[in-house]
């Protein structure tokens, strides 16, 4: 089976994890596809293929060579994002793509514009794989198991190449961020991994963001209004102005790069009491200890303004930068860099503006890169992938694989 067929198959069962579940994994779906790719490794030969009570899915390819080579292991989860419905996956392969926009859903006119997404003009002549327009499609990350699965298969079909342990690991809930809460180091046993869940042709990332939660209760009070004056705290206005107090510049919206943000994802209430949910994010770690002590400042002006407990203030860190995690073994990623080079791509080093299991595996004790499956415009209709660049990441992990077997 080759990686298309793999990453079609893999995106027709629904595994869409959920926030707030409390519980790992967050959907009892997941183990539908956990379940089918402990098959899939036992009937490729491999040892030690397991699959425990939080749908954490381990094997191992064992070394074909006899001389102290790194145990090294490969990454990817199963779940898709909560943001759109992952249900009744419709896959459709664009073949020898022209170059025009593609038309997703004729009855809904839903169409993937060029203009709107001018990375597919890079694809021409490529076969790619889109949605019906109707759910996203699940590149992120089936692409990543269908391309590990591969290179093993690729591996386990040619003993010539020489290679030393290979660990493999298929996480839940990553979507989520609890994708490495439960994940067993030292049952996996690598000395570093890579999570194969970037974006497109080339991606090479390990730097991400510092993050925390913020959540804020707002504590109003409520007088009818024909006699409110000077009684009255409305909950939504003061929600309102504290959010105004944060720096504009400092919105996801106004950010890119390297820059920092605080994003209000949730607001609701009413006149008596108002929630507030915010993500804090930054690359550096003095810029993220700075913008939580400035909400924090901000959280007191208006206690002081309206009276103390009008806001009550709750943050929480979530993860942080694993560049500090990467720095001591760069080897890691200087190979990678040129396991990409050798296929003939440029390598894209780019700071991941968001969180993935491997920042927290890598404080976990398990030093873990990220690198690219191909797919673009995750967690939504008009994601995408090309046949090729899956073709090209099964290609760079072994070469990764077997670079680390010369050394």
């Amino acid at each position: 089976m080759n990686v298309k067929e793999r990453f079609l198959n893999y995106v027709k069962i629904d595994t869409q994890s959920l926030e707030d579940a409390g519980v790992i994994p967050s959907t009892k779906k997941q183990f539908e596809l956990g379940n089918k790719l402990v098959e899939e490794l036992k009937e490729l030969g491999l040892d030690d293929v397991s699959i425990d009570e939080n749908c954490y899915v381990m094997a191992k390819l064992p070394a074909n060579i006899d001389r102290d080579i790194p145990r090294i292991g490969f990454i990817a989860h199963m779940d898709t994002s909560p943001d759109m419905s992952g249900k009744d996956v419709n896959p459709r392969i664009v073949e020898n793509y022209d170059g025009q926009d593609i038309i997703l859903n004729d009855e809904k006119g839903i169409v993937m514009k060029v203009s709107d997404f001018p990375e597919l003009s890079h694809y021409k002549g490529q076969d790619l794989i889109v949605t019906d327009g109707l759910t996203l499609l699940g590149a992120d990350d089936k692409a990543g198991i269908a391309e590990i699965i591969s290179a093993v298969e690729y591996l386990i079909n040619n003993p010539d190449i020489p290679h030393g342990d290979i660990m493999i690991g298929f996480t839940p809930d990553e979507e989520v961020g609890c994708g490495a809460d439960k994940f067993d180091v030292e049952k996996f046993d690598a000395k570093f991994a890579y999570t194969v869940d970037g974006g497109e042709v080339g991606e090479i990332e390990y730097e991400n963001f510092n993050a925390a939660s913020a959540n804020i209760k707002i504590n109003g009070v409520n007088i009818h209004p024909g006699s409110a004056k000077g009684k009255m705290k409305n909950a939504l206005l003061i929600a309102m102005e504290l959010n105004n107090m944060l720096p504009e510049f400092a919105k996801p919206e106004n950010t890119e790069k390297y820059e920092g943000f605080y994003h209000l994802t949730d607001l609701s209430g009413e006149v008596e009491s108002a929630s507030m949910h915010y993500i804090i994010r930054d690359h550096d770690m003095d810029k993220f200890l700075e913008k939580k002590d400035f909400l924090i400042e901000t959280a007191n002006f208006i206690n002081k303004k309206y009276g103390e407990n009008t806001v009550v203030l709750e943050i929480k860190d979530s993860y942080y930068n694993m560049k500090e995690k990467i720095l001591p073994v760069m080897e890691i990623v200087d190979v990678a860099i040129k396991a990409i080079e050798k296929e003939g791509i440029e390598p894209i080093v780019t700071p991941i503006r968001g969180g993935t299991d491997g920042a927290r595996l890598s404080y976990m004790g398990l030093p873990t890169p990220n690198i690219f499956t191909g797919g673009h415009n995750f967690h939504g209709k008009f994601e995408y992938i090309p046949v090729q660049s899956m073709e090209k990441s099964v290609k760079v992990i072994l070469n990764i694989i077997e670079s680390f077997a010369k050394k």
